[in-house]
């Protein structure tokens, strides 16, 4: 188990169209977020739950993003945990947190808009 540190799978469908950030050096960032639902029965019924993930790629993750991945692709991603904070123009202190996408894999086929 010491090989498995902050290592995060996810299977699920994109939920907006990617934002590609292009910086001055050329380095590439994508920001996406992806849902991920879960199933499960209660009172006979079944219930889906859904759960909502920001997503941010880079370098050669994030060119395959651009190119390929659409709002609605379903896609698996491997990747790591991360946390961080900002403050807003108005001084208000936020937090975010998301997974760096370090492997991609595209699965079915583009979901109509």
């Amino acid at each position: 188990m010491s090989t498995i540190k902050n290592q995060v799978q996810l299977i699920g469908n994109v939920g907006n169209t990617p934002e590609t950030i292009t910086f001055d050096s050329g380095k590439k960032a994508v920001r996406l977020s992806m849902a991920t639902n879960e199933y499960y029965q209660k009172d006979g019924e079944k219930v889906q739950d859904t759960q909502w993930h920001n997503l941010i790629a880079w370098g050669n993750q994030a060119e395959l993003i651009e190119k390929y991945v659409g709002k609605g692709k379903e896609i698996a991603i491997q990747g790591k945990l991360t946390s961080r904070s900002y403050e807003t123009q108005t001084g208000e202190k936020r937090y975010v947190t998301e997974v760096v996408v370090q492997e991609i894999l595209f699965l079915g086929n583009q979901a109509e808009e």
